[in-house]
């Protein structure tokens, strides 16, 4: 079946049903940090809600009318699709009593006009943004035209709505103020509305390196009214900020602080999202594989530069390359490369064509050329990370998903046998 046809049929269905069921709808765009968003969203308002969120990564055109059906993808198989159009024909000619009452879906954006083609059919009464940064490039040209695209989920918003942007963001904050609807704004600065306070990162032992994180924790402030917060085994700025979005979208649903914080602390890091993870030896292993650009790469350095190690041990970055970069694809490596050496990382191993500029920035910065390794698959990567780990060092993996980053730390488990539980991307072919 050709896509375009898949894709009309799919949205019409999208569109009967909508209209039948009418849900409430929070939409979820950004540059980075859209899945573990839509994870935190849901995770509030689950516990008050009937509420479903995106299946697996569907994001897109094809994606989100199957998570409005509720199906996963049946791929290639034309019986598949004949079972999922059948499904969604019931849902229109009957009643499904258990139809969420929120649809929490995250709107990918890859190239100009998607997310006009998915708030044709797909209305959200709540637009969440939560970064614009330097994605998909090649695509878009600039990241002024990027945050014209992802701004569309504001624009089309309803009077009636809300839009949540992130305040620590500039250009987040320019599409807030293109908002015809209601605004809440999330952040640490203090003119954001939903704010995060007093942060303090909780080791299981103050002062040595350690396997177990116990959380991050801080005061969630809004209109007046603080309460105290613990994530627990979350580590870096990504998920805190996760968490205001989402407890902004519990304020737009009239929930109390309290009750906010209380279902946050049920939210678990996602998979390749800065992730702990025992490493072999006695190593600690943070797991931010999921996808990479530079803004959440410099975030991940600045977090785990800030672990305090035992004696004697290293801090090693080990990072892919970052695709879809475009005209900033240098200077985006380069940054990475100048942050590893400011957060004090003593040793820095390379995946890929474009890291070398992120090798040659760093050696510039002040890291030894010998502690320096690049190599140009993520297999040949891992092998060699084993030979120079020590005991107590902590290893940051990170790249763009199609270098498979993910390799690099199963390579480097204590327990590779857990690699399905824990880690991305294992139900691909070649994992």
């Amino acid at each position: 079946m050709k896509k375009q046809i898949l894709q009309y049929i799919l949205k019409k269905l999208s569109v009967m049903i909508l209209d039948k069921y009418d849900p409430e709808i929070i939409g979820v765009t950004g540059s980075a940090g859209k899945t573990s968003t839509r994870e935190a969203i849901y995770t509030v308002l689950s516990s008050k809600f009937n509420v479903r969120q995106n299946i697996k990564n569907y994001n897109n055109e094809i994606g989100l009318p199957l998570t409005i059906i509720g199906v996963e993808s049946p791929g290639r198989s034309l019986s598949g699709w004949f079972k999922v159009f059948m499904k969604a024909a019931k849902l229109i000619v009957s009643i499904d009593k258990d139809f969420p009452d929120i649809l929490v879906l995250e709107m990918g954006v890859d190239k100009p006009g998607d997310m006009a083609y998915l708030t044709s059919f797909v209305k959200p009464k709540i637009g969440v943004v939560t970064l614009i940064g330097p994605m998909h490039l090649e695509q878009f040209g600039t990241i002024d035209k990027i945050e014209k695209e992802k701004g569309g989920l504001i624009t089309s918003l309803p009077s009636s709505g809300w839009a949540i942007v992130n305040y620590d963001d500039e250009r987040c904050r320019n599409i807030g103020k293109n908002s015809h609807s209601k605004t809440l704004t999330y952040g640490f600065d203090a003119k954001a509305m939903v704010r995060a306070v007093e942060l303090f990162y909780s080791f299981e032992n103050e002062g040595e390196q350690s396997k177990t994180l116990l959380g991050v924790s801080f005061k969630l402030s809004y209109d007046g009214s603080t309460v105290p917060m613990l994530l627990p085994n979350v580590l870096g700025t990504g998920a805190i900020y996760s968490a205001l979005a989402a407890a902004a979208v519990g304020v737009a649903f009239n929930m109390n602080l309290v009750d906010i914080s209380q279902a946050l602390r049920n939210l678990n890091p996602a998979k390749g999202r800065m992730k702990m993870i025992a490493g072999m030896n006695g190593t600690l292993l943070v797991d931010d594989t999921y996808n990479g650009s530079p803004q959440p790469t410099l975030s991940a350095l600045e977090v785990v530069g800030k672990i305090p190690l035992r004696k004697g041990a290293s801090r090693v970055a080990v990072l892919g390359d970052m695709m879809e970069l475009g005209s900033f694809t240098q200077e985006g490596h380069r940054q990475v490369g100048k942050a590893v050496v400011a957060n004090k990382f003593t040793k820095l191993v390379v995946v890929g064509e474009r890291t070398k500029e992120t090798a040659l920035a760093a050696e510039a910065a002040g890291l030894s050329k010998d502690n320096i390794f690049s190599f140009p698959d993520s297999i040949k990567a891992a092998d060699f990370v084993k030979t120079i780990l020590k005991p107590g060092d902590v290893a940051l993996v990170k790249g763009s998903q199609s270098m498979r980053m993910e390799k690099v730390v199963k390579g480097l488990m204590a327990e590779p046998e857990r690699a399905n539980e824990l880690l991305v991307r294992q139900d691909w072919k070649d994992a």
